[in-house]
């Protein structure tokens, strides 16, 4: 009867310290790495919602002041100034410039 002789693979100071280190990138350094990523996107994604809430506030902001706009620069309103101010409305002084 024969018996097998199973060797034993004798690994040299190196490639322990080489085994090791690679065991505890994956064990400590990944999973680390990975919540760091994870943490970093949510501020990202953050900042990113003050920032659309920043530029919807500032449109709605534009959007009233354009209507101010149209309001002072109605013909009723610049009627109104002048009177207010001794001028008169005259249509005839009142020359078109074509664009």
């Amino acid at each position: 009867m024969r018996t097998k002789k199973v060797k034993k693979i004798k690994l040299l100071k190196g490639e322990k310290m080489m085994f090791i280190l690679v065991v505890f990138l994956l064990s400590v350094v990944m999973p680390s790495l990975f919540v760091y990523t994870k943490a970093s996107l949510s501020n990202s994604n953050i900042e990113l919602e003050k920032l659309k809430n920043k530029i919807e506030t500032q449109e709605d902001n534009n959007e009233a002041l354009g209507m101010q706009i149209d309001e002072l620069a109605s013909l009723d309103n610049i009627q109104n100034i002048a009177s207010a101010n001794g001028l008169t409305y005259n249509n005839s002084n009142i020359k078109t410039i074509g664009e």
